[in-house]
């Protein structure tokens, strides 16, 4: 009993920090003015029904559409590289793991910046091509450049979860497998790919949950050409000043990640029923 009083500050960072600016939000997203303005005939819903036309239904569902293809291939990537540095027998596996991370200490702008100055008509890309006469790239400022600097970016979270799995995994039972004649093939999927399913559920959990709401890395390699969901939220706060307008859209994408993440927990909880798949 003492030690609940140790969550106290806590729960006043909650409320304060999270809870109180959720519910500002929603109160901006169900009025039409700010809130010195307020008064009980503000209260309205269009700037939901705002929200739900054409125009930016097209636009959430390209943002969907990037999260979705950004999730797939840092899953591609970031499986076989979490197994790859799971069953090295190198000494340098947690050098390998390093270089994984390091990049994460930078900030999330240096590190999407540097793919301007990689992929730009003059940047480093294209100058290494050019050394084996292959014609420039145009990848700057595109829905490619977009891609690429959201896949690095967020490719960590798939592999760093995936591979904490692996290390937990009982290398005895694959040891055993093998000495009843199972050969490597038979035994990663028999074995090793359904024990770490739930490190592929959180990677994709955690790279598609923010991946759905960037803004910087669109506006950075697609330089505003190609807006998602989270450019123009920020824009509805920055430029325009509609905070009413901004907040229902904010809303909208807290619920979509609220649905993605029980979806996912949905998966990883049947997995643990089932023993990791394993009979």
């Amino acid at each position: 009993m003492k030690f609940r009083k140790l969550a106290i500050p806590y729960l006043i960072w909650m409320i304060v920090f999270i809870v109180m600016p959720l519910v500002l939000v929603f109160f901006y997203s169900v009025t039409g003015g700010m809130i010195k303005d307020f008064n009980i005939e503000n209260f309205t819903l269009e700037n939901y029904r705002r929200f739900l036309t054409p125009q930016y239904l097209k636009v959430l569902f390209q943002s969907l559409k990037m999260a979705l293809i950004t999730t797939v291939f840092c899953l591609i990537i970031g499986y076989p590289t979490a197994y790859w540095i799971f069953s090295s027998k190198s000494k340098y596996k947690s050098v390998m793991l390093l270089l994984i991370v390091i990049p994460m200490w930078m900030n999330f702008l240096l590190r999407t910046y540097a793919w301007v100055l990689i992929l730009s008509k003059n940047g480093i890309l294209n100058n290494f091509l050019g050394i084996f006469g292959i014609e420039p790239l145009n990848l700057i400022y595109t829905n490619k450049a977009i891609m690429i600097g959201m896949v690095y970016n967020y490719l960590p979270f798939m592999i760093l979860p995936i591979y904490s799995v692996f290390e937990k995994i009982d290398k005895s039972m694959i040891e055993a497998a093998q000495d009843l004649g199972a050969t490597e093939t038979q035994a990663f999927w028999k074995i090793i790919f359904p024990m770490s399913i739930s490190g592929v559920i959180t990677g994709i959990t955690m790279v598609f949950i923010p991946a759905i709401s960037t803004f910087e890395i669109s506006a950075l390699l697609g330089g505003n050409k190609y807006n998602l969901i989270g450019n123009i939220i920020e824009n509805q706060y920055r430029l325009v000043g509609d905070w009413n307008f901004g907040s229902a859209m904010s809303i909208v994408m807290i619920l979509l990640i609220i649905v993605a993440m029980m979806i996912t927990n949905k998966f990883d909880s049947e997995d643990e029923k089932s023993g990791g798949g394993l009979l």
